[in-house]
């Protein structure tokens, strides 16, 4: 494992465009999970909102936007996914070193451990949303649901 390490070291070192590529992967990893976060809570407030209302015009306008929000969501989820491989990968190399070297590491697990809860609390947010959607687009007569 050492080696690999050293190998990927050595990669960063020779090439500055994969430097910035990992750097702007880890940067949109970061951004993906403070939308997954700020979507959940942006609809979350939107609910307060219909819920005082309690008219079919803001429960409308509210599942119209969930199905936008949910874009924003799925986009998360993935670049989570997906751009945590590349970031696993150059993890020791590129993040490691550079936190231990400046004696940070106590920074790097309290960032990754909100991180990890902004992630579960997104999903678990997101999943709770789901169950209002249900509830509120069964609400709505038969030709409003159409509309939507």
């Amino acid at each position: 494992m050492a080696e690999f390490n050293m190998y990927l070291s050595s990669l960063l070192l020779h090439s500055p465009g994969l430097g910035v590529a990992v750097m702007m992967n880890n940067y949109f990893h970061d951004v993906a999970t403070a939308m997954l976060a700020a979507s959940a809570f942006c609809l979350h407030a939107i609910v307060r909102v219909q819920a005082s209302m309690n008219t079919q015009a803001a429960t409308i306008f509210f599942l119209k936007t969930h199905r936008i929000m949910v874009k924003f969501f799925r986009f998360s989820i993935w670049w989570i996914v997906i751009g945590g491989i590349p970031r696993t990968i150059f993890y020791v190399s590129f993040e490691w070193n550079h936190f231990a070297d400046k004696q940070q590491v106590p920074a790097l697990m309290v960032k990754h451990v909100l991180m990890a809860v902004l992630v579960v609390w997104g999903v678990f947010a997101w999943r709770r949303l789901k169950k209002m959607v249900v509830r509120l687009r069964d609400s709505l007569p038969a030709e409003m649901r159409a509309e939507l």
